[in-house]
């Protein structure tokens, strides 16, 4: 799109919703940041019913680094890179390592990124009886002393932020006691707190179910919620786009839980079946989740939520896939910027519903947000496309190159 062209998108948008709205939403595309997950730029993903991986994938966390660096310099808006311990601070896959975590955050930062949030490992070699939860008292203080030492990394080298999402549950009733489960996460839970740092904001996540199909500890944003309360006043629920039923009001949640002053937490990504690999698409649902976060002033307000993008791409293009997610997001959050607020509250108060829901949608479905977009980029000297940008720019055949694989 040429100046005068995006000049020209810009006075139709300020035309139909107003100048001060236009001008708030590039701002806000301006300031949105958003966390990336190391582990989309890895191994790890594509070989879960195959062995097929995207070429130029990442074989260590420096190589992580790398890739999530050349993604911010593209989209501007993705200086911190969320963690995994036994991914990205372990030799080993068993124990994390506090020294290699203060390699992996010095690199970082002669990269232009920050550590963001850290997620303890709880799902590789002995957790088949679970993690936080199992009766295996071996295993649940294996998983117990990593999540303390997560926190520490939080603490001392990150943005403080520990995220704990656990595989624990059962395949067939009669497997395990859901009681004893229960408890024995509330219990390891209640422990951590006592030795992880009080700033250290922990997000608890929960999945409807997988990998167990029977019982999930942390099925719900309530089952979720219960245990961060039994961890103590710092800690609060992470939601997964992914991680529910078909049909499920996610932002009826993300309502609920910010009008609770609920500390919070999102994750981004696309679900078509039951899990939440795919990259973010600009869909109504996610439109309408923005909207809820805009409209609860959790994106940019005192009571902030800690946005991260969580999928991995097993057939496409990794780097590309999340470039796309970011650009997708900033639509998201343009659409949402421009909902007209105080008419829109008109109309609830005189029972208008549909002038209620054609002015709501007006915005989240029908605008075409993407000139506030490229105004953003341009004043931030950013590529207009940064997909496209991506693939001129050469990095994936030097990182096909480079590694081989």
């Amino acid at each position: 799109m040429n100046t005068k062209n995006l000049s020209e998108s810009l006075v139709n948008l300020k035309n139909e919703f107003g100048n001060e709205r236009v001008q708030a939403a590039i701002n806000a595309i301006m300031k949105f940041q958003v966390e990336v997950p190391s582990w989309i730029f890895g191994e790890f993903g594509g070989g879960r019913f195959g062995d097929y991986m995207p070429a130029g994938f990442a074989t260590n966390i420096f190589e992580k680094l790398d890739d999530a660096a050349k993604v911010n310099e593209l989209t501007g808006a993705s200086q911190q890179i969320a963690t995994h311990t036994l991914w990205d601070f372990s030799d080993d896959g068993m124990d994390g390592s506090y020294d290699i975590a203060i390699e992996v955050k010095n690199a970082a930062e002669l990269r232009g990124l920050k550590l963001g949030s850290i997620n303890p490992t709880y799902f590789l070699k002995g957790s088949h009886t679970g993690s936080l939860s199992s009766y295996d008292d071996k295993i649940r203080e294996r998983y117990i002393e990593q999540t303390i030492l997560s926190g520490k990394i939080a603490h001392e080298l990150s943005n403080g932020v520990l995220t704990l999402w656990l595989p624990d549950g059962s395949n067939y009733p009669g497997q395990t006691e859901l009681d004893r489960q229960i408890k024995n996460t509330r219990d390891s839970l209640k422990f951590i707190s006592k030795n992880v740092h009080e700033s250290v904001r922990v997000l608890i996540e929960y999945k409807v179910f997988e990998p167990g199909t029977y019982s999930t500890v942390l099925a719900d944003w309530g089952s979720a919620l219960l245990m961060a309360q039994a961890y103590g006043p710092n800690a609060g629920v992470l939601i997964d786009l992914g991680h529910h039923f078909h049909s499920t009001n996610i932002e009826q949640i993300v309502s609920r839980l910010i009008s609770n002053d609920i500390i919070g937490g999102f994750h981004f990504n696309t679900r078509y079946a039951a899990d939440d690999d795919h990259s973010v698409e600009p869909n109504l649902e996610m439109a309408r989740i923005f909207y809820e976060l805009i409209k609860g002033d959790v994106i940019f307000g005192k009571k902030k939520w800690d946005l991260m993008i969580d999928q991995c791409s097993s057939r496409e293009n990794r780097m590309e896939a999340i470039i796309h997610s970011i650009d997708s997001l900033q639509i998201l959050l343009a659409k949402a910027m421009l909902v007209d607020q105080e008419q829109l509250l008109e109309y609830q108060k005189n029972d208008q519903i549909i002038l209620a829901n054609r002015l709501f949608n007006n915005a989240l479905i029908l605008a075409d947000v993407r000139p506030i977009i490229y105004e953003a980029r341009r004043i931030k000297d950013l590529p207009l496309d940064p997909v496209d940008a991506y693939v001129q720019s050469g990095y994936q055949k030097k990182i096909e190159d480079e590694r081989n694989n």
